[in-house]
This record gives C-alpha cells, sequence and structure tokens, in this order.
C-alpha cells in the first residue's frame, strides 16, 4: 500500500527487519494504597523498566549503521485505585537488521529488566521469543535479477528504504539465497493517503496483478535459462 500501482521496490542485503516478542512478569509486595511502604509497588518498578529500556536503542545500538526498534505494547497491573498489586506484566516487540544487534539487543533487555527489578526489591522474569529473522536480500542475486524487473516495469524500479515490518519469506531466504520485492497496488492519485495493508480499508488496484505476475514468470525464466 501506498507505492504506486506497478512500481516495484526492493532493496540489497538487509530489507525488512527481524521481529521478536517480549513479555517480562514482575513481583512485588501487595499492600494497601494508602500503605505503600508496607509493599514493593510492581507498577513503579514496570515504569522504570519501560524508561531503562529507551536507552538500549538511543545508547548501545549504532544507528548510524542499522536502526532497531524495543518498543513496549502492553503495562498490565492491578484491579483496583487503592490497592498497589503484586505482580506487573509487560509485553512488547523487538526489531532488528543484524543477527548480532538481536542478540545483543536480547541479552540488554533481560539484564535491564531483571537489574531494574532487583534494584526495587522486586524480581523480574523476562520470556523472549524468536519471530521471523531479518528479511535480507542477497547481493549477487539481487544485482543479477536486477535487469529483469527493470524489464519488466521500466523506469518503475526503486531502492526502497529500509523497513522496520517483518515477513516470514526470510525463513526461504535461510535455505537458499533469495529476492524478495514488493509490487505497488495504490493508485498514483491515492499514494502517501490510502489504508495501510492490515487496515479494514485496504484496497488493492488489480491492474498490479498484471506486473506481479510477469515480474516473477520472467524472474524465474531468466534465472532458469541464464544459468
Amino acid at each position: 500500500a501506498n507505492v504506486p500501482t506497478g512500481r516495484i521496490t526492493y532493496r540489497r542485503g538487509p530489507f525488512m527487519a527481524a521481529s521478536d516478542s517480549f513479555e517480562i512478569i514482575i513481583k512485588g509486595q501487595q499492600t494497601h494504597g494508602s500503605t505503600p511502604w508496607r509493599g514493593i509497588d510492581p507498577i513503579v518498578v514496570g515504569a522504570q523498566i519501560v524508561n531503562n529500556l529507551q536507552t538500549i536503542v538511543s545508547r548501545y545500538v549504532n544507528i548510524t549503521e542499522l536502526p532497531a526498534i524495543v518498543t513496549v505494547g502492553q503495562f498490565q497491573s492491578g484491579v483496583r485505585n487503592n490497592i498497589i498489586p503484586d505482580t506487573a506484566r509487560l509485553v512488547g516487540t523487538i526489531r532488528t537488521f543484524d543477527d548480532n544487534v538481536q542478540a545483543d539487543i536480547h541479552a540488554r533487555v533481560k539484564k535491564i529488566a531483571e537489574n531494574t527489578a532487583l534494584a526495587s526489591g522486586a524480581t523480574a522474569d523476562v520470556r523472549i521469543s524468536r519471530g521471523n529473522p531479518v528479511t535480507s536480500n542477497d547481493p549477487a542475486l539481487t544485482a543479477r535479477m536486477l535487469p529483469t524487473l527493470e524489464r519488466v516495469a521500466p523506469g518503475m524500479v526503486v531502492e526502497s528504504e529500509l523497513i522496520t515490518g517483518a515477513e516470514d519469506f526470510t525463513f526461504f531466504q535461510r535455505a537458499a539465497p533469495g529476492l524478495f520485492f514488493f509490487v505497488g497496488i495504490t493508485p498514483t492519485d491515492q499514494a502517501g493517503k490510502a489504508a495501510q495493508n492490515h487496515s479494514p480499508r485496504f484496497f488493492v488496484d488489480e491492474k498490479a496483478l498484471l506486473t506481479g505476475l510477469r515480474a516473477l514468470s520472467h524472474l524465474a525464466a531468466d534465472y532458469l535459462f541464464s544459468s
């Protein structure tokens, strides 16, 4: 969506991010809201963890090379206005474009959460689930097939910026060199204003189907007959 109909976008090397999720369970000690000194507040600890996680990208990732993202999307705790609960739950996503950066961020999320909780007398159980790895186009294969794409869509092939969304095509790329690309499906006068792919207002200009079909067919034929 928002790429003009028939335009093809690609990128050499890292293209779409690895997508991992994390869950942090903070355990404090319940007490009445009128006597906070008698307990350990997991909400305060959770807030400190959220803030401290923001330093991972801002202070420990070389963003001049490749970006990264650590986002907390859920913060759940408590049942009443006057009770400090005993637990809090944080859930979020990690996006990276490099395996080493990914491993480093995983370790920092765990270390920051556990040590922040420990400093307040609480505990933090950190669970990180790996999702899709980095979608990375093989540079040699991309260079080899680029003339095919340009023949299929003359003047409409554009190198893309990095995309922090994720794609499971990457599992094929881990087994063999791969080339992932996008085909635009938004009428030119709506580009930049159309709904995104996961919106209920998502719209496909079906004229783009011909470009996609031609691209895949010509790529397969050119690759096989030039091998």
